[in-house]
């Protein structure tokens, strides 16, 4: 009860902080409006101090939906019953494929054939391939699913989509990209939300709703879960930030598609999704006319007055673009399809949509818009300082006045408008590292000049450097012009002056950060791995010299694994070793061979390639790693500051990466030690491979046998390779006998720790 009224109490304080904010940016626009404005000036700066009004305006309509949709939320949530196994339907699993290579397909199938169901064969799996290859098609007959090949790729995907609904027939069908994989519980978390039009759960039971309650209650037409990324997207990777800010698509995935639900405007997102067969029929199946398919699907659906409801809970990853040319051509198809659709359904105007529903898709289309906004804000400040050019006529007790309280409430609103996902700063990064390349596609789009040709966006991860430098070319001269603003502007400035100029500084270095964090961006970041690491806690059972090691997994990815056990033991280079990793659900056999080990606080961490024993180790390998949700950040760091972000960038940009790793272990000995023949040494560190010595003293010793030293039972062989001594004086000396120490179970630390005892007793 008590933690019910917490949550009225936070929705009435949230509720009236978004409405104090709305009210503010009310005032200020109005003061804008009617005060502001340069009327008096020449052509040029009033069409410019318009262009800024209308700009601000934009940006603050937008955001009062956002508001409002927030504050209705919580009403329009939809909780799935509990459903009796015989009520669960057939449902048709489309995974659409175009030229994805089969290695990628294959995950996503092999996922899809685990997933979970009260009655495994209502769940009917497919590959839509329009590309009709045969590699495919043999992947498909190798997990015994359906292949449909559509004839004519004349429809990208919506007519490979539209193919294959010809031909199943299922009341549900999933949908799924070729590189979004789902969790084995995907369809039992998503299916039950169909039934809530015609089931009700009262008192713990479960009865069909009577016709009257079924007429007050909209079919649900589809239900979308987010699209997640189980690897680092392009803003977390090149600048950084992998490790403190969320994916970039989490914010409209699981912030905006979800309070969308308040006014049933939710989109289909493409993947992730399950939909209702007679909902598709109804509207004709998936359109043809825009880039954006599955978009306008939702937005069909809900003008024939189905729901299409999105859901918070993640069931599904997949890969997120790895290059910024190939982000660009994404970023420009998602505007050009939205402006599109909305015009093709006349969203914004039509009687069949409900009000908040045609002002959300009037906020959908300005949102596209809002990055010819942001390259005016940018703009602005640099006219009035570098050129006199004054789009705003105000002086700066008016600043304070109107302009100051509206920001401070605006960024204060925004911290109740998501679940720490995003705030406006970042925003702000991000609309900036965009705008450029989406101002002009966006306006062509506008008037008329379309984009028909579906681009699919490239996933393949490239090893090598994420820069793309020709993207940084606008940053670059709009960071010159908004530096060489601040210097003249400060130039002659003291005192009060500063004071009053205060407000024109703030916005030059607030455009500035967020260019400089542009700038970063294009210059990328060097990819030294082919597969994602994926952070995994399992138990792993190493077998090596017909022993058993027991320990627990760091991370695991399809070609390698980090896994940490309390005890050290010696691997050759050049042999693999067993391992076996056990989860709840899946059990995996794979031969690995060491990359590194080092020593850890709890015992040894070691990296090794891995390879599948068999075709069944590899499917269940590959779902250990993929059934999970990834451990990527889901909220922002809050205690990393601007400052933080920007000197960990240029830090990390001038740090040189460490690229050896050791595959055995040294371990510090520093001990004076005898060998045979009198031979004398200070030994500094010892690995299974060699013993690290100053001060080599050879006495009597002839290289041409081995040199002896004595360790209770057991003696190490060893001999002195041709190579000088080092800069600092230290010569190696290599243990030849060493398979015979670790067949016979002998650990480093042990061997170290006689080796520490001899040299006490030599002294």
């Amino acid at each position: 009860m008590m933690k019910y009224e917490k949550k009225i109490t936070y929705e009435k304080k949230r509720n009236l902080i978004l409405t104090s904010a709305m009210v503010s940016s009310v005032l200020y626009l109005l003061w804008r409006l009617f005060f502001t404005l340069p009327l008096s000036a020449g052509g040029v700066q009033l069409f410019l101090g318009i262009l800024l009004f209308a700009a601000e305006a934009v940006t603050i309509l937008g955001t009062f939906e956002l508001y409002c949709s927030k504050m209705r939320s919580a009403a329009k949530s939809i909780t799935p019953m509990d459903l009796p196994a015989d009520l669960y339907p057939c449902v048709d699993v489309l995974i659409a494929t175009h030229n994805e290579p089969a290695d990628l397909l294959y995950k996503t199938v092999n996922a899809c054939t685990f997933l979970e169901y009260p009655d495994r064969r209502k769940v009917r799996i497919y590959i839509c391939d329009d590309g009709n290859r045969p590699e495919i098609r043999e992947l498909a007959d190798s997990f015994h699913i359906g292949y449909l090949a559509c004839p004519e790729n004349k429809h990208a995907k919506s007519g490979n989509y539209n193919y294959a609904l010809s031909k199943t027939s299922s009341p549900l069908i999933a949908t799924f990209d070729a590189d979004m994989i789902p969790q084995r519980q995907f369809l039992m978390k998503t299916v039950p939300y169909f039934f809530a039009q015609e089931w009700i759960s009262q008192n713990g039971i479960l009865r069909k709703r009577s016709p009257e309650e079924c007429s007050q209650v909209k079919k649900i037409g589809l239900v979308q879960t987010p699209q997640s990324f189980y690897n680092q997207d392009l803003f977390q990777f090149n600048l950084f930030m992998e490790n403190n800010i969320p994916n970039e698509q989490d914010y409209f995935s699981r912030e905006i598609n979800v309070n969308r639900n308040s006014s049933n405007s939710a989109a289909y997102t493409g993947s992730n999704t399950v939909l209702l067969r007679e909902a598709m029929e109804t509207i004709g199946g998936f359109p043809y006319d825009t880039i954006t398919e599955d978009f306008e699907t939702s937005l069909r659906m809900q003008k024939e007055g189905y729901l299409t409801y999105a859901t918070e809970e993640i069931l599904a990853a997949g890969l997120s673009t790895t290059t910024v040319s190939g982000m660009m051509k994404q970023r420009i198809r998602w505007a050009q399809g939205v402006i599109q659709s909305i015009q093709n359904t006349n969203a914004v105007f039509t009687r069949k949509l409900p009000l908040a529903g045609r002002i959300t898709y009037l906020n959908a289309y300005l949102y596209w818009w809002s990055f010819f906004a942001r390259f005016i804000f940018i703009l602005a400040p640099v006219l009035f300082a570098l050129f006199d050019l004054q789009l705003v006529v105000c002086g700066f007790w008016d600043l304070l006045l109107f302009c100051v309280p509206a920001h401070i409430l605006h960024q204060y609103a925004s911290s109740y408008m998501s679940t720490n996902i995003r705030n406006l700063r970042w925003s702000q990064i991000i609309d900036t590292i965009l705008s450029p390349y989406l101002i002009l596609p966006v306006f062509l789009e506008s008037i008329g000049v379309h984009q028909r040709n579906f681009k699919v966006t490239s996933k393949k991860k490239e090893q090598g450097n994420t820069a793309n430098l020709k993207f940084m070319f606008p940053h670059l001269i709009l960071t010159g012009l908004t530096v060489a603003a601040i210097l003249k502007f400060l130039y002659g400035k003291y005192g009060t002056a500063l004071i009053f100029s205060s407000v024109i500084l703030f916005w030059l270095f607030y455009n500035l950060q967020a260019l400089i964090f542009a700038l970063f961006f294009m210059m990328g970041r060097k990819t030294y791995r082919q597969s994602e690491r994926i952070a995994a806690r399992e138990k792993v059972t190493v077998q090596v010299h017909a022993g058993e090691y027991e320990g627990m997994t760091a991370d695991i990815s399809e070609e390698g694994i980090a896994f940490e056990i309390e005890k050290s033991f010696y691997i050759p280079d050049d042999q693999e070793f067993s391992l076996r990793i056990e989860t709840s659900c899946y059990q995996a056999s794979l031969t690995a061979r060491l990359v590194y080990m080092r020593e850890t606080p709890s015992g040894y961490r070691y990296a090794a390639t891995v390879k599948p024993v068999t075709e069944r180790d590899r499917r269940q390998y590959l779902q250990i790693i993929h059934d999970r949700l990834h451990t990527h950040p889901k909220e922002l760091d809050v205690w990393m500051t601007p400052y933080d972000e920007l000197i960990r960038n240029v830090k990390k940009r001038l740090e040189k990466t460490l690229q050896q790793k050791r595959k055995a272990l040294r371990i510090p000995i520093h001990q004076e030690l005898t060998f045979s023949c009198e031979a004398r040494a200070y030994v500094m560190d010892f690995n299974y491979h060699y013993l690290a010595v100053k001060d080599f003293s050879p006495g009597h010793w002839d290289s041409r046998s081995p040199l002896q030293l004595q360790l209770d039972a057991h003696t190490l062989y060893l001999t002195k390779p041709d190579a000088p001594q080092n800069a600092r004086g230290i010569v190696l000396l290599k243990i030849q006998n060493l398979h015979e120490l670790t067949d016979q179970g002998m650990e480093l630390t042990k061997i170290a720790q006689m080796i520490r005892e001899k040299g006490m007793e030599c002294t």
